[in-house]
């Protein structure tokens, strides 16, 4: 049963059932359990509302009760977009193993970066009765499931997120993450000093992930400090897997970029291959630089170039924060961890590059 709720007077209030919740929501006391348990075919929008309808009435399936947190289950929740990206994978690696070294074990949601997926999938591990969550959010500062989290008292930690942008003191959510930023910024001031004038960004759909814009207002502050112009970026869903046609249009114009800066490795390895298969040469027509620092991009000749975060550091730091906050210990701020650079050979010289406004035909 869900938890008795003081009324005005002081008495304790009649729980609200499933049966009004599923009045209210106007649909079945089933669909009412499906969408709680995530759990059978629920259509996106029915989910959402049934869900918006049980906050509102602080209905609570009784595994989800926080008063449960008072017997630990030495679980901790991940929800991150998506297992993937190697990113995420190689970040769940290290929270694995710090959790491991803790006596903890992990439950893992995954959301494929859709928000309302993050409101299923939080629901789903709070069922299982962790003592807190790690997560990555389309969007920290405007997030239902973390006003959630915060209004019902769980303790959790956000990896990769930067709540606060470029004055992370001010966030108030916990998080671990490099100042993306800042790197952002860097990257671009390094094209720049190889001669490039015309830098041009691609990145994930800012809908979609806070971090490619806190990394395009990187390259927006780069590009300005040197006076140059900066362009609105290329946004693509995180799931592009072909960019031929939007590079032919982005490299056909007059006065065609000469590096692209790409908010993630794996948009930056797709644009190389693409770029190849358009019979343009990386770098010496177009340079190429991304934003994490994966392996495989290691293994690419050349090398790719990129922002290198510690991304396996990155979850175990956020074990650590999250025990910290799980035994009651105050949070006296974010974790900024250090980026680096790794000039690899996908950028290059301006001067040793041909013009890259003629794109061969398809």
């Amino acid at each position: 049963m869900p938890n008795p709720q003081p009324s005005g007077d002081g008495s304790v209030a009649k729980a609200p059932t499933i049966k009004e919740v599923a009045a209210a929501a106007g649909v079945s006391v089933a669909t009412v359990s499906r969408a709680l348990n995530a759990s059978g075919a629920v259509h996106g929008t029915t989910s959402a509302k049934v869900l918006a309808v049980a906050r509102q009435l602080g209905f609570r399936p009784n595994l989800m009760g926080r008063n449960l947190r008072a017997t630990r289950t030495r679980t901790l929740g991940v929800m991150l977009p998506t297992l993937n990206h190697p990113v995420f994978a190689e970040c769940l690696q290290g929270i694995e193993t710090q959790a491991q070294s803790h006596q903890q074990v992990i439950a893992v949601s995954t959301t494929g970066y859709q928000v309302d997926a993050e409101e299923r999938a939080s629901e789903r591990l709070l069922q299982q009765r962790v003592d807190g969550l790690i997560l990555t959010v389309a969007d920290a500062a405007h997030s239902s499931v973390l006003d959630k989290l915060d209004a019902e008292g769980v303790p959790y930690v956000l990896v990769f997120n930067q709540p606060g942008g470029t004055q992370p003191s001010l966030a108030a959510r916990p998080f671990v993450s490099v100042d993306n930023f800042l790197a952002g910024r860097q990257m671009v001031e390094h094209l720049l000093s190889l001669g490039h004038q015309r830098v041009h960004m691609l990145a994930g759909q800012f809908q979609q992930s806070d971090r490619s814009l806190q990394r395009f207002l990187g390259y927006q502050a780069a590009m300005s400090a040197a006076g140059l112009t900066w362009s609105q970026p290329l946004e693509v869903p995180f799931t592009t897997c072909d960019m031929r046609s939007e590079l032919q249009d982005l490299l056909g114009r007059r006065s065609p970029p000469t590096a692209l800066f790409c908010s993630n490795d794996q948009l930056a390895m797709t644009v190389i291959r693409d770029l190849r298969d358009l019979g343009l040469r990386v770098p010496e027509q177009v340079s190429v630089a991304g934003f994490d620092g994966v392996q495989v991009g290691e293994w690419l000749s050349p090398v790719l170039t990129t922002v290198v975060q510690p991304t396996a550091e990155i979850g175990r730091a956020a074990v650590d924060l999250l025990l910290q906050l799980i035994a009651g210990e105050r949070y006296l701020g974010p974790a900024l961890l250090h980026h680096t650079l790794r000039l690899g050979g996908t950028a290059s010289q301006r001067a040793q590059q041909h013009q890259a406004g003629s794109v061969p035909p398809p």
